[in-house]
């Protein structure tokens, strides 16, 4: 089982993997801790992460990058409005008002979902882990940001399930930096709690935890966030910036140009982390419109100027989770700065100002959410031993449930899981029914909502009744917020032992149409409770669930489908790509040695040949694909060309074996000559006599072998002096009775047995 850690950012993404020795980040195969979310459809494969970046400026209309903004959003949202016109692949509205992104595939459209591109991208950082580590992952802790929803929870597992991850835990993004944060510090006072507050400012979004920490534990306090600000923002008012100028300076509007736009974002990122540790930065674009070069210069000072706004709407969340703890500024012992929006001055002195402290920076930035994802799941994990440590999240929103459109009022409000609830978290309601009935999940204060979020969760359809009553019966509901922070309920009833019921038969079972949710079917698991001397029954009572804006089972497993189909296109084209490589590497390869170490073993005929036929090879390889492109094409012309150049590289490998036989048969005969003086005469006689054969035959063989030219094939093969020397040495023991040899023969291999020619 392995023990692994998904951060999945809105621009890159990190792998960590928990091992004995502490935590590790992976590199993928461009040696980066890095990789980037980008998926680039071609016109016949995929290119994820460093290879769909490298794309972007090539094929933008069908590249896809931050796909995190848009799980589980709706096509109508304002944001999502705002976000498109900074995306260059194009976006429609699907037929349930969610998003679908169109890209060019294949040779056709093809429409796919923010989930299936999340999935793509969990598919590949899988494959990544998994050729680090050598073996499959499946079970995981993936980041997320607090602020995510119900249905983007739900989102993020869906596309974990089509990459074949079964994640243990969604873990929100600032929990996970502050478990990396606690678990190893051992400075932590018994005399009370360590209050420490992060801030995550990453490429889209904010973040903002406050944490207290005592030994062997930790709660998450409060939770505030602004998903609309981040480094990319500040990105944006460079380019902004410096589009104004050149249009004014250079007459282009870089705006209307899709490639030129891509390339000045990619620029004004650079610079903004050159601003932040110099007072000033210059900027050259060559060709970047027009065929024109574009300089740009700009100082931190006026940088700051123009992110005023920007750096003083950072300080609300700031603001919000010291406001929702319930803690003043002087409680806190810390501040930490993480993401990678993080490293602007400006930013550090407003929260310097803030907090009446220095930020630390003593947490990696860009690592701190996938460690700490690592450590949970090794902590969730039986195969590794984690020190015992308590981690105790809360969850940002308050919820409420309702039955029947009539609200189950546990506090006010109709809530049921306030805010700031400790979850995972369990309450057991008790109704009385005799027939199936409905409940709601909702967000029980729509204020508290990111703008535009609808307030409905999900409708579960409780029943049938395992039994039927005609009288009501209490019906026990068990609704978890689960460690996802996603909305479960469970259903029984009780009845008492030996009532006259009647079971329910398929015929009284409700039709389900096509429309309807899908119903899991859950055994009647019947248990015997004793009560006041009574016996009850406790029944299982089936739930069907339907989430608002969600994938069904259906959805889910067509889409898994399409993973797969696409995956192995991907690999039939990588094994393309090798046997292309391959035949190409084979075509320089040979030019290069039939002019050089081949080219006394060829006619000169044989050399025309082959360059002619080379030649074809290489211009056949750099013209358009074949239609038919498959792996046997490039086979059978590396296969045609082999049969042109295998008799000549023969030639030229049996050239030097036969040398290499030949010197070994005279040292053999040499070292029997040798070892000769020690026999009785006869013996003497016939090793020499054996000895004078053999050396004649190599004498004769090698005479004739000499007088023919390199360029036609041997007489004398190098595997024929082999078989004389094996037959030579075993009639030579054979003599001697395995007489043993000398020092200077032990480095002769010789078999023990043979036959002489």
């Amino acid at each position: 089982m392995s023990v692994v850690g998904f951060d999945f950012g809105n621009e890159n993404c990190v792998i960590a993997v928990a091992k004995e020795r502490g935590i590790d980040v992976l590199l993928n195969d461009e040696s980066n801790r890095e990789t980037p979310a980008v998926v680039s459809f071609f016109e016949k494969q995929r290119f994820m992460g460093s290879e769909g970046a490298a794309s972007l400026t090539m094929n933008p209309k069908s590249t896809v990058s931050q796909v995190k903004r848009l799980i589980g959003r709706k096509f109508k949202e304002v944001e999502v409005q705002d976000d498109l016109k900074l995306f260059p692949f194009e976006i429609v509205e699907g037929h349930d008002g969610g998003i679908l992104i169109k890209v060019q595939y294949l040779g056709e459209i093809h429409e796919f979902s923010p989930v299936q591109i999340l999935g793509m991208l969990f598919s590949h950082l899988k494959q990544i882990a998994e050729k680090s580590l050598e073996m499959p992952i499946s079970y995981c802790v993936i980041g997320i940001p607090c602020y995510f929803t119900d249905l983007q929870r739900r989102a993020y597992l869906n596309a974990a399930a089509i990459a074949g991850l079964r994640p243990l835990r969604l873990l929100h993004d600032c929990t996970a930096t502050a478990l990396g944060y606690g678990i190893y510090k051992n400075d932590i006072s018994n005399a009370g709690p360590t209050y420490v507050v992060f801030v995550d400012i990453g490429h889209c979004d904010t973040q903002v935890c406050l944490a207290s920490f005592e030994s062997g534990q930790m709660k998450i306090l409060s939770h505030a966030f602004d998903r609309n600000l981040g480094g990319r923002d500040f990105d944006e008012v460079l380019f902004s910036y410096f589009a104004a100028q050149f249009k004014e300076n250079d007459d282009i509007d870089v705006c209307t140009n899709m490639k030129a736009s891509i390339r000045l974002r990619a620029s004004c990122e650079k610079l903004k982390k050159v601003l932040s540790a110099n007072a000033e930065a210059p900027l050259n674009i060559e060709c970047l419109m027009d065929e024109k070069d574009v300089r740009g210069f700009i100082k931190r000072e006026e940088f700051e100027r123009l992110s005023s706004d920007l750096v003083e709407s950072i300080s609300v969340p700031c603001q919000k989770v010291l406001a929702n703890s319930g803690l003043t500024v002087e409680k806190i012992h810390s501040v930490e700065l993480v993401g990678s929006g993080s490293r602007i001055p400006a930013i550090t002195r407003m929260l310097a100002s803030l907090f009446k402290r220095e930020p630390s920076r003593r947490i990696n930035a860009s690592e701190c959410v996938a460690r700490g994802c690592a450590l949970q799941c090794a902590m969730l994990s039986p195969i590794l031993r984690v020190r015992e440590y308590q981690v105790q999240d809360s969850f940002p929103f308050s919820i409420g449930l309702s039955s029947d459109n009539v609200p189950i009022c546990t506090l006010p409000n109709s809530t049921l899981f306030p805010k700031g609830q400790a979850f995972p978290s369990l309450k057991i309601l008790a109704l009385h029914r005799n027939n199936m009935f409905q409940m709601e999940a909702f967000y029980a204060d729509p204020n508290e909502l990111p703008f535009g979020i609808a307030s409905q969760i999900s409708s579960f359809m409780i029943g049938p009744f395992p039994v039927y009553q005609l009288e009501m019966v209490k019906v026990k509901v068990r609704v978890q917020l689960n460690l996802h922070g996603i909305v479960n309920i469970e259903a029984f009833m009780q009845i008492e032992d030996g009532a006259e019921v009647t079971n329910v038969t398929s015929e009284n079972m409700v039709a389900k149409s096509d429309h309807s949710p899908s119903v899991e079917q859950n055994g009647a698991e019947v248990t015997n409770v004793a009560q006041k001397g009574k016996i009850f029954k406790r029944l299982e009572i089936p739930v069907s669930e339907e989430v608002y804006g969600g994938m069904t089972k259906a959805e889910l497993s067509e889409a898994e489908k399409i993973e797969l189909q696409l995956a192995q296109q991907d690999l039939k084209m990588e094994r393309i790509k090798d046997k292309k490589n391959a035949l190409e590497s084979y075509v320089y390869e040979m030019r290069d040695k039939i002019f050089s170490k081949y080219q006394s073993f060829a006619t000169e005929s044989e050399r025309n040949e082959i360059s002619i036929n080379l030649q074809k090879t290489e211009e056949w390889l750099y013209e358009d694909e074949p239609d038919d492109e498959s792996e046997n094409i490039y086979n059978q012309k590396l296969e045609d060309l082999r049969k042109l150049v295998d008799p000549i590289e023969i030639r030229y490998k049996e050239d030097e074996a036969r040398e290499k036989a030949r010197k070994d048969l005279l040292s053999c005969i040499a070292d029997y000559r040798m070892n000769a003086g020690s026999l009785t005469a006869v013996e003497r006689d016939a090793v020499i006599d054996e000895c004078n054969k053999a050396e004649k035959w190599l004498q004769e063989k090698t005479q004739e072998q000499d007088s023919l030219p390199k360029n036609v094939d041997p007489v004398l093969w190098s595997c024929e002096i082999k078989r004389k020397a094996e037959g030579f040495d075993a009639t030579c023991k054979y003599i001697t009775k395995s007489l043993p040899r000398t020092d200077d023969s032990d480095h002769i291999d010789k078999p023990d047995d043979g036959e002489l020619d």
